[in-house]
C-alpha cells in the first residue's frame, strides 16, 4: 500500500431532467367485402406506452478527453467565439480572476499555466478583447471578467469515486450587467498535469472555500449564459482583487507587504473571509510574530466553528498515527490543536473528528488508518481540554471523500489527507 502521508514539499503544506415523449398513431380500419355482412370492428387495443428515453448525456461528457493544453484551448475558443458582450466599444477590457480548483478553491501550477495559455490565446486570436491585470483599478472600469474552475471528475462526471479526467469550466461575466455572457467547457487527461499548489495555498493550514470562493465556483459551474453572477462573489470582487495582490506578495516572499494588504482588507470590512484569516496567520508566522500567529489561528478556528466545518491539513508519517517529523511541516500542529481545543471548549458545540486518506491503498486499510488518525487527534484535543471528552467522536472516512482523488501521495493531493472537525448536534 502506498503511504497516505504527505511527502514534504519544502516548507509547503498544505453535485437532467429527461424529456418523456411518445407518439400514438391509428391506421384505417379494413373495409368488408361487397355483399358480405359487415363484421364488427375488433375492440380497440390499448396502445402500449413507449419505453422511457435514455437519460440525456451531461454536456461535459460529450467532450473528448484531451491533453491539458488542447483541452484548455478548446474551452477558451468556445468561450471567446460565442461571447455576447453588449457594449459597443471595439475592444473590451478582459480581466482574469485566477482560476481555482472547483472543490477546494486552491490555485496550483496547473491553474496558473491555464491562465497564461488563455491570456496568450486572447491576445493572439481575439483582438476584440484587451487583457488587463486583475486589480481594483481595472475592476472599477467594469470589464468583462473571466473565471474558471479545474476539477477532477469520474466517468459519470461526479466529483467522487475513481477520477477519470479533469473538468475545465470557463465563464465570461460582463460586470456592466452582472450577467454571464459566455461559457466554455472541456475535459483534460489526468496525466501530465502539475497540481502542486502555489505557495500560499500549499502553506495554508485550513482547507475550505469561504462564501466568496463558493460564489466564484457557482458563477462558473452553476450558471448558463444570461444568468446573473453569484451576488456573494460579485459584491466582493474589489476585495478579491486586493486579496489576490496579497497572495501574490506572499508567493514572492514579500511578507511585510502581504501583511499590510491583508490588514487593509480586514479594516475595510470585507475581510471576514478564510483567505484573509489564513493570510494573516501565514505572514505573521513568516515574520516571526508567534503571538500574532497564534491569535490569527484562533480566529481561523472561530470562523470554522461558525461555518460548522473546519478542515485542517494534519499530515501523518507513512503507515502511522504520528504526525510527520519534519518541523517545517508539523512544527505548528501542537499550537493548532490547543487553539482548536480551547476555542471549541468555550462553546457548547460537539464535534465529529473525521479522518481522511488519499486514494492509494485498499479501502479497508484506508478506513482503518483514517479512524486511527482521527482517534489520535481526539486524544490530543481531550488532553488540551477535558470538557471535550464527551463532546467529540472520532470517525474514519478512508478515501471516500477525496477532494483531489489522484492518489499521488505528495503535495498535489495533500488536501485528501486531512482531518475535519464537523460541528454536530450534541443531542
Amino acid at each position: 500500500m502506498k503511504s497516505n502521508a504527505a511527502k514534504p514539499h519544502g516548507s509547503r503544506r498544505i453535485a437532467v431532467a429527461a424529456l418523456a415523449l411518445f407518439t400514438l398513431s391509428c391506421g384505417d380500419q379494413p373495409t368488408a367485402p361487397s355483399g358480405a355482412a359487415a363484421k364488427p370492428a375488433p375492440a380497440a387495443q390499448a396502445a402500449a406506452p413507449a419505453p422511457p428515453p435514455a437519460p440525456a448525456v451531461p454536456p461535459i461528457l460529450q467532450q473528448p478527453i484531451q491533453p491539458l493544453d488542447e483541452a484548455v484551448l478548446r474551452a477558451a475558443n468556445n468561450l471567446f467565439a460565442n461571447a455576447k458582450v453588449t457594449a459597443p466599444p471595439e475592444k473590451h477590457a478582459l480581466v482574469i480572476d485566477p482560476l481555482v480548483d472547483g472543490l477546494t478553491g486552491v490555485q496550483s501550477n496547473a491553474t496558473l499555466s491555464m491562465e497564461q495559455k488563455i491570456t496568450n490565446l486572447a491576445r493572439a486570436a481575439y483582438p476584440t478583447f484587451d487583457v488587463q491585470p486583475f486589480t481594483t483599478a481595472t475592476i472599477a472600469k467594469a470589464p468583462v471578467l473571466l473565471i474558471g474552475t479545474f476539477t477532477t471528475i469520474s466517468a459519470k462526471a461526479q466529483t467522487s469515486g475513481q477520477r477519470e479526467a479533469y473538468r475545465i469550466c470557463l465563464a465570461l461575466a460582463d460586470l456592466r450587467t452582472g450577467k454571464i455572457v459566455a461559457k466554455g467547457i472541456a475535459r483534460a487527461q489526468l496525466t501530465g498535469v502539475d497540481l502542486t499548489p502555489l505557495p500560499y495555498y500549499a502553506d495554508s493550514p485550513i482547507v475550505a472555500p469561504d462564501k466568496v470562493t463558493e460564489g466564484y465556483v457557482k458563477s462558473c459551474q452553476g450558471t448558463r449564459v444570461g444568468d446573473p453572477v453569484d451576488p456573494a462573489y460579485l459584491d466582493n470582487i474589489v476585495a478579491s482583487a486586493v486579496i489576490n495582490d496579497a497572495i501574490r506578495a506572499y508567493d514572492a516572499k514579500r511578507y511585510k507587504e502581504a501583511l499590510d494588504i491583508y490588514s487593509g482588507v480586514f479594516a475595510s470590512g470585507k475581510g471576514d473571509q478564510l483567505r484573509v484569516y489564513n493570510g494573516i496567520y501565514l505572514v505573521s508566522l513568516k515574520l516571526g510574530r508567534r503571538d500574532a500567529a497564534t491569535e490569527a489561528f484562533g480566529k481561523i478556528v472561530d470562523f470554522g466553528l461558525a461555518s460548522k466545518r473546519l478542515s485542517v491539513k494534519f499530515l501523518f508519517a507513512p503507515g502511522s498515527t504520528q504526525f510527520v517529523s519534519d518541523p517545517q511541516v508539523s512544527g505548528q500542529y501542537a499550537m493548532w490543536l490547543r487553539q482548536i481545543a480551547t476555542h471549541t471548549a468555550k462553546t457548547s458545540e460537539c464535534l465529529d473528528i473525521v479522518g481522511h486518506t488519499s486514494a492509494s491503498g485498499s479501502d479497508a486499510v484506508n478506513e482503518r488508518i483514517s479512524l486511527q488518525r482521527a482517534q489520535y487527534v481526539k486524544q490530543r484535543l481531550d488532553a488540551d481540554a477535558a470538557a471535550l471528552k464527551t463532546r467529540t467522536k472520532a470517525i474514519g472516512m478512508g478515501s471516500q471523500e477525496n477532494l483531489i482523488g489522484i492518489g499521488s501521495d505528495d503535495a498535489k493531493d495533500a488536501i485528501d489527507r486531512r482531518v475535519e472537525f464537523k460541528v454536530v448536534d450534541c443531542g
